[in-house]
Protein backbone atom coordinates (compact mmCIF):
# COMPACT_ATOMS: atom_id res chain seq x y z
CA UNK A 1 0.00 0.00 0.00
CA UNK A 2 1.73 3.50 -1.15
CA UNK A 3 1.90 5.67 2.22
CA UNK A 4 0.46 8.68 2.03
CA UNK A 5 2.24 11.68 2.35
CA UNK A 6 1.55 14.11 5.33
CA UNK A 7 -0.49 17.32 4.88
CA UNK A 8 2.15 19.25 6.13
CA UNK A 9 4.77 18.38 4.11
CA UNK A 10 2.84 18.48 1.00
CA UNK A 11 2.51 21.93 1.89
CA UNK A 12 6.41 22.48 3.02
CA UNK A 13 6.96 21.02 -0.63
CA UNK A 14 4.67 23.42 -2.31
CA UNK A 15 5.83 26.75 -0.45
CA UNK A 16 9.81 26.13 -0.68
CA UNK A 17 9.92 27.67 -4.13
CA UNK A 18 8.40 30.23 -2.42
CA UNK A 19 10.69 31.21 0.51
CA UNK A 20 13.30 30.79 -1.71
CA UNK A 21 11.77 33.28 -3.75
CA UNK A 22 11.39 35.74 -0.72
CA UNK A 23 15.31 34.94 0.54
CA UNK A 24 16.32 36.04 -3.12
CA UNK A 25 14.49 39.13 -3.40
CA UNK A 26 15.87 39.96 0.40
CA UNK A 27 19.07 39.43 -0.79
CA UNK A 28 19.24 42.60 -3.44
CA UNK A 29 21.32 45.43 -2.39
CA UNK A 30 19.86 48.91 -1.92
CA UNK A 31 21.33 51.25 -3.82
CA UNK A 32 23.25 54.32 -2.65
CA UNK A 33 21.20 57.57 -2.85
CA UNK A 34 23.05 60.19 -5.44
CA UNK A 35 24.58 63.11 -4.11
CA UNK A 36 22.50 65.72 -2.84
CA UNK A 37 22.88 68.24 -5.67
CA UNK A 38 24.99 66.62 -7.76
CA UNK A 39 27.76 67.41 -5.57
CA UNK A 40 28.03 70.45 -5.90
CA UNK A 41 28.60 72.73 -3.01
CA UNK A 42 26.69 75.60 -2.37
CA UNK A 43 27.99 79.33 -1.64
CA UNK A 44 26.53 81.08 1.05
CA UNK A 45 25.51 83.97 -1.31
CA UNK A 46 26.31 84.99 -4.92
CA UNK A 47 29.38 87.23 -5.69
CA UNK A 48 27.73 89.54 -7.63
CA UNK A 49 24.75 90.33 -5.13
CA UNK A 50 24.82 93.48 -3.02
CA UNK A 51 26.61 92.64 0.57
CA UNK A 52 23.22 92.65 2.26
CA UNK A 53 21.49 90.08 0.82
CA UNK A 54 18.03 89.46 0.22
CA UNK A 55 15.31 87.44 1.84
CA UNK A 56 15.39 83.84 0.76
CA UNK A 57 13.26 83.54 -2.36
CA UNK A 58 10.79 81.29 -0.98
CA UNK A 59 10.09 83.68 1.71
CA UNK A 60 8.48 86.05 -1.22
CA UNK A 61 5.16 85.92 -2.65
CA UNK A 62 4.85 84.02 -5.56
CA UNK A 63 3.19 84.41 -9.21
CA UNK A 64 3.56 86.59 -12.23
CA UNK A 65 6.82 87.89 -11.89
CA UNK A 66 5.90 90.05 -15.24
CA UNK A 67 3.60 92.16 -13.31
CA UNK A 68 6.65 93.99 -11.67
CA UNK A 69 7.33 95.88 -14.77
CA UNK A 70 3.10 97.67 -14.66
CA UNK A 71 2.79 97.37 -18.27
CA UNK A 72 -0.67 96.06 -19.02
CA UNK A 73 0.43 95.19 -22.50
CA UNK A 74 3.41 93.20 -21.35
CA UNK A 75 0.52 91.05 -19.38
CA UNK A 76 -1.77 90.69 -21.69
CA UNK A 77 0.63 89.55 -24.03
CA UNK A 78 2.39 87.04 -21.46
CA UNK A 79 -1.17 85.49 -20.42
CA UNK A 80 -1.91 84.96 -23.97
CA UNK A 81 1.49 83.21 -24.78
CA UNK A 82 0.62 80.53 -22.05
CA UNK A 83 -2.56 79.52 -23.29
CA UNK A 84 -1.93 79.34 -27.41
CA UNK A 85 1.81 79.11 -27.19
CA UNK A 86 3.03 75.74 -29.29
CA UNK A 87 6.05 74.75 -27.11
CA UNK A 88 3.78 75.03 -23.73
CA UNK A 89 1.12 73.05 -25.84
CA UNK A 90 3.35 70.40 -26.89
CA UNK A 91 5.50 69.85 -23.43
CA UNK A 92 2.03 70.00 -21.55
CA UNK A 93 1.14 66.70 -24.25
CA UNK A 94 4.18 65.54 -22.80
CA UNK A 95 3.55 65.10 -19.51
CA UNK A 96 0.26 64.18 -20.31
CA UNK A 97 2.09 61.06 -21.76
CA UNK A 98 4.37 60.56 -18.87
CA UNK A 99 0.99 60.91 -16.50
CA UNK A 100 -0.43 58.07 -18.74
CA UNK A 101 2.75 55.88 -18.35
CA UNK A 102 2.19 56.50 -14.34
CA UNK A 103 -1.01 55.12 -14.35
CA UNK A 104 -0.20 52.17 -16.75
CA UNK A 105 2.76 51.55 -14.28
CA UNK A 106 0.74 51.21 -11.17
CA UNK A 107 -1.96 49.26 -13.41
CA UNK A 108 0.72 46.53 -13.62
CA UNK A 109 0.77 45.96 -9.72
CA UNK A 110 -2.75 45.31 -9.64
CA UNK A 111 -4.57 42.13 -10.20
CA UNK A 112 -5.55 41.33 -14.17
CA UNK A 113 -8.95 40.36 -15.40
CA UNK A 114 -10.42 39.16 -18.56
CA UNK A 115 -12.92 37.32 -20.58
CA UNK A 116 -11.89 35.04 -23.45
CA UNK A 117 -14.26 32.80 -25.51
CA UNK A 118 -13.41 30.24 -28.34
CA UNK A 119 -14.02 27.33 -30.30
CA UNK A 120 -11.19 24.62 -31.31
CA UNK A 121 -10.72 20.92 -32.74
CA UNK A 122 -8.48 18.44 -30.56
CA UNK A 123 -7.95 14.73 -30.06
CA UNK A 124 -6.85 13.34 -26.98
CA UNK A 125 -8.19 15.47 -24.07
CA UNK A 126 -9.99 14.35 -21.21
CA UNK A 127 -12.99 16.46 -22.18
CA UNK A 128 -13.68 15.30 -25.27
CA UNK A 129 -14.12 11.37 -23.97
CA UNK A 130 -11.92 9.52 -25.79
CA UNK A 131 -8.98 9.86 -28.98
CA UNK A 132 -11.09 10.86 -31.41
CA UNK A 133 -10.96 14.33 -32.97
CA UNK A 134 -14.07 16.40 -31.41
CA UNK A 135 -14.72 20.22 -30.94
CA UNK A 136 -14.56 22.13 -27.51
CA UNK A 137 -16.15 25.39 -27.02
CA UNK A 138 -14.69 27.06 -23.77
CA UNK A 139 -16.11 30.53 -21.94
CA UNK A 140 -15.06 32.05 -18.70
CA UNK A 141 -13.00 34.55 -16.30
CA UNK A 142 -8.80 34.67 -16.61
CA UNK A 143 -7.74 36.26 -13.33
CA UNK A 144 -3.77 36.72 -12.80
CA UNK A 145 -1.72 38.52 -10.10
CA UNK A 146 2.39 39.02 -9.89
CA UNK A 147 3.31 38.92 -6.73
CA UNK A 148 6.41 41.80 -6.26
CA UNK A 149 8.94 40.02 -4.50
CA UNK A 150 11.41 41.61 -5.59
CA UNK A 151 10.31 44.81 -6.22
CA UNK A 152 10.75 45.04 -9.53
CA UNK A 153 6.93 46.47 -10.06
CA UNK A 154 7.14 48.95 -7.36
CA UNK A 155 10.37 50.65 -9.05
CA UNK A 156 9.23 50.43 -12.59
CA UNK A 157 6.64 52.55 -11.23
CA UNK A 158 8.88 54.88 -8.67
CA UNK A 159 10.75 55.53 -11.97
CA UNK A 160 7.37 56.33 -13.95
CA UNK A 161 6.30 59.08 -11.25
CA UNK A 162 9.83 60.34 -11.12
CA UNK A 163 9.36 60.73 -15.17
CA UNK A 164 6.06 62.60 -14.61
CA UNK A 165 7.54 64.71 -11.99
CA UNK A 166 10.23 65.31 -14.63
CA UNK A 167 7.52 66.18 -17.21
CA UNK A 168 6.37 68.70 -14.60
CA UNK A 169 9.15 70.74 -14.20
CA UNK A 170 9.98 70.58 -17.86
CA UNK A 171 6.46 72.15 -18.52
CA UNK A 172 7.27 74.84 -15.91
CA UNK A 173 10.51 75.13 -17.54
CA UNK A 174 8.80 76.06 -20.83
CA UNK A 175 6.20 78.01 -19.58
CA UNK A 176 9.37 80.01 -17.74
CA UNK A 177 11.49 80.29 -21.35
CA UNK A 178 8.19 81.75 -23.03
CA UNK A 179 7.52 84.34 -20.58
CA UNK A 180 10.67 85.18 -20.60
CA UNK A 181 11.10 85.22 -24.26
CA UNK A 182 7.75 87.03 -24.59
CA UNK A 183 9.19 89.78 -22.06
CA UNK A 184 12.55 90.22 -24.35
CA UNK A 185 11.07 90.74 -27.03
CA UNK A 186 7.80 93.09 -25.98
CA UNK A 187 10.47 95.30 -24.00
CA UNK A 188 13.39 95.29 -27.02
CA UNK A 189 10.49 96.06 -29.33
CA UNK A 190 9.54 99.08 -26.99
CA UNK A 191 13.08 100.30 -26.72
CA UNK A 192 13.56 100.28 -30.45
CA UNK A 193 10.31 102.36 -30.47
CA UNK A 194 11.29 104.80 -28.27
CA UNK A 195 14.57 104.71 -30.67
CA UNK A 196 12.69 105.66 -33.36
CA UNK A 197 10.45 108.40 -31.97
CA UNK A 198 14.20 109.73 -31.29
CA UNK A 199 15.36 109.34 -34.68
CA UNK A 200 12.66 110.96 -36.17
CA UNK A 201 12.49 114.20 -34.16
CA UNK A 202 16.40 114.54 -35.08
CA UNK A 203 15.07 114.51 -38.75
CA UNK A 204 12.62 116.49 -38.61
CA UNK A 205 15.68 118.71 -37.18
CA UNK A 206 17.72 117.97 -39.96
CA UNK A 207 15.19 118.60 -42.60
CA UNK A 208 14.31 122.03 -41.04
CA UNK A 209 17.80 122.87 -40.86
CA UNK A 210 18.35 121.82 -44.53
CA UNK A 211 15.08 124.16 -45.83
CA UNK A 212 17.25 127.09 -43.79
CA UNK A 213 20.17 125.72 -45.93
CA UNK A 214 18.32 125.65 -49.14
CA UNK A 215 16.89 129.04 -48.68
CA UNK A 216 20.69 130.60 -47.83
CA UNK A 217 22.33 128.58 -50.86
CA UNK A 218 19.61 129.99 -53.08
CA UNK A 219 19.78 133.51 -51.39
CA UNK A 220 24.09 133.30 -51.65
CA UNK A 221 24.79 133.32 -47.74
CA UNK A 222 25.65 129.48 -47.98
CA UNK A 223 27.79 127.19 -49.98
CA UNK A 224 27.22 124.35 -52.07
CA UNK A 225 28.87 122.16 -49.72
CA UNK A 226 26.81 123.23 -46.63
CA UNK A 227 23.61 122.13 -48.74
CA UNK A 228 25.25 118.49 -49.65
CA UNK A 229 26.37 117.97 -46.24
CA UNK A 230 23.01 118.57 -44.93
CA UNK A 231 20.88 116.84 -47.72
CA UNK A 232 23.37 113.96 -46.37
CA UNK A 233 22.82 113.76 -43.12
CA UNK A 234 18.73 113.82 -43.71
CA UNK A 235 19.51 110.48 -45.93
CA UNK A 236 21.44 109.02 -43.40
CA UNK A 237 18.97 109.06 -40.64
CA UNK A 238 16.17 108.39 -42.88
CA UNK A 239 17.77 105.26 -43.76
CA UNK A 240 18.65 104.36 -39.93
CA UNK A 241 14.98 104.80 -39.58
CA UNK A 242 14.14 102.39 -42.03
CA UNK A 243 16.86 100.01 -40.62
CA UNK A 244 14.49 100.64 -37.06
CA UNK A 245 11.84 99.73 -39.07
CA UNK A 246 12.64 96.25 -40.10
CA UNK A 247 13.83 95.75 -36.73
CA UNK A 248 10.54 96.19 -35.54
CA UNK A 249 9.33 94.00 -37.72
CA UNK A 250 11.30 90.93 -36.79
CA UNK A 251 10.50 90.94 -33.48
CA UNK A 252 6.97 91.72 -34.27
CA UNK A 253 6.65 88.40 -36.03
CA UNK A 254 8.84 86.68 -33.45
CA UNK A 255 6.04 88.03 -30.65
CA UNK A 256 3.54 86.91 -33.15
CA UNK A 257 4.62 83.36 -32.98
CA UNK A 258 5.49 83.13 -29.13
CA UNK A 259 1.88 83.99 -28.39
CA UNK A 260 0.19 81.79 -31.37
CA UNK A 261 -0.97 84.44 -33.65
CA UNK A 262 0.09 84.66 -37.58
CA UNK A 263 2.94 87.08 -38.06
CA UNK A 264 2.07 90.02 -40.38
CA UNK A 265 -1.52 90.78 -38.54
CA UNK A 266 0.19 91.24 -35.22
CA UNK A 267 0.82 95.06 -33.53
CA UNK A 268 2.11 96.16 -30.57
CA UNK A 269 1.10 100.16 -30.09
CA UNK A 270 2.96 102.53 -28.33
CA UNK A 271 2.67 102.83 -24.46
CA UNK A 272 4.21 104.73 -21.35
CA UNK A 273 7.43 103.49 -20.08
CA UNK A 274 7.08 100.50 -18.30
CA UNK A 275 9.15 100.21 -14.35
CA UNK A 276 12.92 98.40 -14.41
CA UNK A 277 11.87 96.62 -11.36
CA UNK A 278 15.12 95.91 -8.88
CA UNK A 279 15.66 91.81 -8.29
CA UNK A 280 16.40 90.64 -4.89
CA UNK A 281 18.93 87.70 -6.06
CA UNK A 282 18.13 85.91 -2.63
CA UNK A 283 20.14 83.40 -1.34
CA UNK A 284 21.68 80.23 -4.01
CA UNK A 285 20.04 77.18 -2.06
CA UNK A 286 16.72 78.98 -2.98
CA UNK A 287 17.51 79.20 -6.20
CA UNK A 288 17.83 75.87 -6.51
CA UNK A 289 14.57 75.03 -4.91
CA UNK A 290 12.59 76.68 -7.41
CA UNK A 291 14.34 76.32 -10.60
CA UNK A 292 12.15 74.09 -13.08
CA UNK A 293 14.89 72.51 -15.02
CA UNK A 294 17.06 72.05 -11.69
CA UNK A 295 14.11 70.02 -10.59
CA UNK A 296 13.57 67.98 -13.57
CA UNK A 297 16.80 67.03 -13.82
CA UNK A 298 16.82 65.79 -10.16
CA UNK A 299 13.51 63.87 -11.16
CA UNK A 300 15.58 62.28 -14.08
CA UNK A 301 18.11 61.22 -11.48
CA UNK A 302 15.57 59.25 -9.25
CA UNK A 303 14.11 58.17 -12.57
CA UNK A 304 17.40 56.23 -13.30
CA UNK A 305 18.22 55.00 -10.09
CA UNK A 306 14.69 53.54 -9.66
CA UNK A 307 15.80 51.91 -13.35
CA UNK A 308 18.73 50.59 -12.31
CA UNK A 309 16.72 48.74 -9.57
CA UNK A 310 14.59 47.33 -12.04
CA UNK A 311 16.89 45.89 -13.97
CA UNK A 312 18.41 43.90 -10.73
CA UNK A 313 15.09 43.19 -9.84
CA UNK A 314 15.14 40.75 -12.91
CA UNK A 315 18.05 38.53 -11.67
CA UNK A 316 15.27 37.56 -8.97
CA UNK A 317 12.28 34.86 -9.48
CA UNK A 318 8.95 36.12 -10.85
CA UNK A 319 5.51 34.36 -9.12
CA UNK A 320 3.11 34.98 -11.51
CA UNK A 321 -0.13 33.48 -9.63
CA UNK A 322 -3.51 32.49 -12.03
CA UNK A 323 -6.90 31.49 -11.94
CA UNK A 324 -9.53 30.93 -14.84
CA UNK A 325 -12.88 29.53 -14.10
CA UNK A 326 -16.28 29.22 -16.91
CA UNK A 327 -17.46 26.47 -19.12
CA UNK A 328 -15.91 23.79 -21.19
CA UNK A 329 -18.27 20.94 -23.20
CA UNK A 330 -17.54 19.63 -26.56
CA UNK A 331 -21.48 20.59 -27.56
CA UNK A 332 -21.39 24.06 -28.03
CA UNK A 333 -25.56 24.25 -27.13
CA UNK A 334 -24.07 22.71 -23.75
CA UNK A 335 -21.64 25.09 -23.35
CA UNK A 336 -22.96 27.04 -20.68
CA UNK A 337 -24.85 24.25 -18.62
CA UNK A 338 -24.03 23.95 -14.91
CA UNK A 339 -22.03 20.33 -15.74
CA UNK A 340 -20.36 22.36 -18.32
CA UNK A 341 -18.59 24.54 -15.75
CA UNK A 342 -14.53 24.26 -14.92
CA UNK A 343 -12.02 26.36 -13.09
CA UNK A 344 -8.64 25.91 -12.24
CA UNK A 345 -6.03 27.49 -9.97
CA UNK A 346 -2.28 27.80 -10.75
CA UNK A 347 1.14 29.50 -9.61
CA UNK A 348 3.76 30.31 -11.90
CA UNK A 349 7.45 30.66 -10.51
CA UNK A 350 10.26 31.68 -13.30
CA UNK A 351 13.67 32.25 -12.06
CA UNK A 352 16.53 32.92 -14.84
CA UNK A 353 19.19 30.84 -15.42
CA UNK A 354 21.21 31.50 -18.35
CA UNK A 355 20.03 34.65 -20.77
CA UNK A 356 23.31 35.15 -22.33
CA UNK A 357 24.76 38.10 -20.06
CA UNK A 358 21.13 39.93 -21.51
CA UNK A 359 20.46 40.80 -17.54
CA UNK A 360 23.74 41.91 -17.07
CA UNK A 361 24.07 44.04 -19.96
CA UNK A 362 20.92 45.90 -19.13
CA UNK A 363 21.65 46.34 -15.28
CA UNK A 364 25.20 48.29 -16.77
CA UNK A 365 23.33 50.21 -19.08
CA UNK A 366 20.70 51.27 -16.41
CA UNK A 367 24.08 52.22 -14.11
CA UNK A 368 25.58 54.10 -16.89
CA UNK A 369 21.99 56.13 -17.54
CA UNK A 370 22.32 56.80 -14.08
CA UNK A 371 25.67 58.16 -13.94
CA UNK A 372 24.84 60.35 -16.86
CA UNK A 373 21.97 61.91 -15.31
CA UNK A 374 23.95 62.69 -12.24
CA UNK A 375 26.20 64.42 -14.47
CA UNK A 376 23.52 66.30 -16.30
CA UNK A 377 22.43 67.54 -12.55
CA UNK A 378 25.57 68.54 -12.14
CA UNK A 379 25.97 70.78 -15.07
CA UNK A 380 22.33 71.85 -14.65
CA UNK A 381 23.03 73.11 -10.89
CA UNK A 382 26.14 74.48 -11.93
CA UNK A 383 24.74 76.57 -15.01
CA UNK A 384 22.12 77.97 -12.70
CA UNK A 385 25.12 79.53 -10.48
CA UNK A 386 26.57 80.84 -13.52
CA UNK A 387 23.63 82.56 -14.94
CA UNK A 388 21.88 84.30 -12.06
CA UNK A 389 25.78 85.73 -11.43
CA UNK A 390 26.41 87.00 -15.50
CA UNK A 391 23.06 88.60 -15.27
CA UNK A 392 23.77 89.92 -11.54
CA UNK A 393 27.23 91.08 -12.89
CA UNK A 394 25.79 92.47 -15.99
CA UNK A 395 23.10 94.68 -14.07
CA UNK A 396 25.33 96.17 -11.67
CA UNK A 397 28.19 97.25 -14.39
CA UNK A 398 25.02 97.99 -16.60
CA UNK A 399 23.62 100.57 -13.82
CA UNK A 400 27.17 102.32 -13.29
CA UNK A 401 27.38 102.37 -16.84
CA UNK A 402 23.82 104.24 -16.99
CA UNK A 403 25.29 106.92 -14.39
CA UNK A 404 28.56 107.52 -16.70
CA UNK A 405 26.20 107.49 -19.72
CA UNK A 406 24.10 110.23 -18.35
CA UNK A 407 26.88 112.78 -18.04
CA UNK A 408 27.18 111.82 -21.58
CA UNK A 409 23.89 112.54 -23.03
CA UNK A 410 23.90 115.86 -20.62
CA UNK A 411 27.21 117.15 -21.90
CA UNK A 412 26.14 116.73 -25.73
CA UNK A 413 22.96 118.41 -25.38
CA UNK A 414 24.27 121.11 -23.59
CA UNK A 415 27.03 121.30 -26.54
CA UNK A 416 24.87 121.11 -29.27
CA UNK A 417 22.83 123.92 -28.08
CA UNK A 418 25.87 126.01 -27.83
CA UNK A 419 26.76 125.03 -31.22
CA UNK A 420 23.57 125.76 -32.65
CA UNK A 421 23.41 129.64 -30.42
CA UNK A 422 27.01 130.28 -32.18
CA UNK A 423 26.12 128.69 -35.92
CA UNK A 424 23.31 131.21 -36.30
CA UNK A 425 25.02 134.07 -35.15
CA UNK A 426 27.61 133.05 -37.43
CA UNK A 427 30.82 131.80 -35.47
CA UNK A 428 31.13 128.34 -36.32
CA UNK A 429 30.66 126.70 -39.23
CA UNK A 430 27.77 124.42 -40.29
CA UNK A 431 29.86 120.90 -40.43
CA UNK A 432 30.71 121.89 -36.25
CA UNK A 433 27.05 122.33 -35.65
CA UNK A 434 26.20 118.99 -37.44
CA UNK A 435 28.99 117.12 -35.29
CA UNK A 436 27.44 118.47 -31.92
CA UNK A 437 23.74 117.68 -33.02
CA UNK A 438 24.99 114.33 -34.51
CA UNK A 439 26.94 113.35 -31.24
CA UNK A 440 24.29 114.12 -28.59
CA UNK A 441 22.18 112.11 -30.59
CA UNK A 442 24.77 109.08 -30.70
CA UNK A 443 24.68 109.95 -26.62
CA UNK A 444 20.88 109.44 -26.65
CA UNK A 445 20.37 106.72 -28.46
CA UNK A 446 22.98 104.95 -26.49
CA UNK A 447 21.27 105.81 -23.35
CA UNK A 448 17.81 103.99 -24.82
CA UNK A 449 19.94 101.17 -26.41
CA UNK A 450 21.60 100.95 -22.55
CA UNK A 451 18.03 101.01 -21.37
CA UNK A 452 16.56 98.36 -23.36
CA UNK A 453 19.25 96.14 -22.10
CA UNK A 454 19.21 96.82 -18.45
CA UNK A 455 14.98 95.53 -19.20
CA UNK A 456 16.27 92.65 -20.89
CA UNK A 457 18.66 91.90 -18.56
CA UNK A 458 16.59 92.03 -15.46
CA UNK A 459 13.92 89.52 -17.27
CA UNK A 460 17.20 87.52 -17.93
CA UNK A 461 17.89 87.62 -14.25
CA UNK A 462 14.31 86.54 -12.96
CA UNK A 463 14.27 83.64 -15.65
CA UNK A 464 18.26 82.52 -13.69
CA UNK A 465 16.26 83.02 -10.28
CA UNK A 466 13.05 80.73 -11.64
CA UNK A 467 10.69 82.83 -12.65
CA UNK A 468 8.94 83.04 -8.97
CA UNK A 469 9.91 86.13 -8.29
CA UNK A 470 7.47 88.59 -7.34
CA UNK A 471 7.85 92.64 -5.46
CA UNK A 472 6.53 92.56 -2.45
CA UNK A 473 4.15 95.51 -1.22
CA UNK A 474 6.32 99.21 -1.72
CA UNK A 475 8.96 96.84 -3.43
CA UNK A 476 11.54 99.96 -5.04
CA UNK A 477 11.99 100.27 -8.67
CA UNK A 478 14.07 102.29 -11.13
CA UNK A 479 12.06 105.31 -12.38
CA UNK A 480 11.39 104.79 -15.76
CA UNK A 481 13.36 106.60 -18.61
CA UNK A 482 11.76 110.01 -19.18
Amino acid sequence: MKPIPHPGRRTLALLTPLFAALVLAGCASALPAPPENAGVEIPARFSGAPAAAAAAAEAQPRGAWWLAFADPQLSALVERAGDANTDIQAAAARLAEARALLRSADAQRLPQLGASAGVGRQAGAQSTGGAAPATLGTAGLNLSYEVDLSGRLSQASAAALQDAQARAALLQSTRLMVQADVAQAYLQLRGLQDERALLAQSLDIYRDSLRLTSRRFEAGDAAELDLARMQTEVSATASELLALDRQQALLRNALALLVGDVAGAFSVAPGAPAALPLIPAGVPAAVLARRPDVAAAQATVQAALARVGVAQAAWFPQIVLTAQGGYASPELGDLLRWSARSWGVNALLSLPVFDGGQRAAQEQGAKARLEAAVAAQRGQVLTAFRDVEDQLSALRLLGEQSQVLAQAVESAERASHLSDVRWRNGYVSQLELLDARRNALRQRRNALQLRSAQYTTTVMLIRALGGSWEPAAGASRIAPAS
